[in-house]
């Protein structure tokens, strides 16, 4: 019983490697994870190209408002 649990550790140290090994060398995750990280960064520029325009009109319209507001 002592010889398994003190197997144990380098059974999992083994097993973890190898997964990893075998991780690294799967290619077929790897253009789903380019996807991802492309729409993201298209999303992102999205938002920031309409954040751009409408920013100025949306402090000109503020603007507006708080011209007219009398306190």
């Amino acid at each position: 019983m002592l010889q398994k649990i003190l197997a144990f550790p380098s059974a999992a140290y083994f097993a973890a490697a190898e997964a990893i090994r075998g991780f690294k060398r799967d290619e077929r995750g790897l253009s789903g994870v380019v996807v991802a990280i492309l729409l993201i960064l298209i999303a992102v520029l999205a938002i920031v190209l309409i954040w751009g325009f409408l920013s100025g009109w949306l402090q000109d319209l503020w603007t507006q408002i708080t011209e007219g507001a009398e306190f």
